[in-house]
């Protein structure tokens, strides 16, 4: 009897796993997506810290201020992610980590419609002016982070316990 491909498939297949080999895991992919998410998020906070100080973004009233949180706010949510919140924050850590995700989300889409707002008509008194460098980096940085912490959160199922009782969020 002839085997179908993928039929020996060691997971339900799911939309966040249909592009993966079947000799990685869940886990894996959820944790590398997780990971990758974590560091395109502390670069959108970079990247903001850095026009702050290089581009004098500090001295832009109001703006100046929300680059310094959004740099505060990325790496305190990117500290989240990376960090062991299965021996933190035990039974709790799944989601824990969909809270944080969800921010990380939350954190990019809010730059990016800062960024947007600033190019068509001004954010509180401020007009972006061009696509140089920073923000161009900015916009891929932003976008990516939605990317990958979204595939995240359909990996682990948005932090929901699984049948088996069991989580494992490293």
């Amino acid at each position: 009897m002839a085997s179908r491909v993928g039929s020996e498939h060691p997971r339900p297949a799911s939309p966040g796993t249909r592009w993966v080999p079947p000799s990685v895991s869940r886990a894996t992919v959820a944790r590398l997506t997780r990971y990758l998410g974590a560091l395109a998020l502390l670069g959108v906070g970079v990247d903001h810290i850095e026009q702050y100080y290089v581009d004098s973004y500090s001295v832009i009233p109001t703006i100046g201020t929300l680059f310094a949180l959004n740099f505060a706010s990325a790496t305190l949510v990117t500290v989240g992610l990376v960090a062991p919140l299965g021996r933190i924050a035990g039974r709790w850590a799944a989601r824990v980590l969909a809270l944080l995700a969800v921010g990380g989300i939350g954190i990019a889409a809010g730059s990016l419609a800062g960024l947007l707002a600033s190019e068509n008509g001004g954010l509180f008194g401020f007009m972006e002016q061009g696509y140089r460098e920073a923000i161009v980096l900015s916009i891929v940085l932003e976008v990516a982070t939605m990317i990958l912490l979204g595939l995240f959160l359909a990996q682990n199922g948005l932090g929901v316990r699984p049948r088996n009782g069991r989580i494992n969020p490293r």
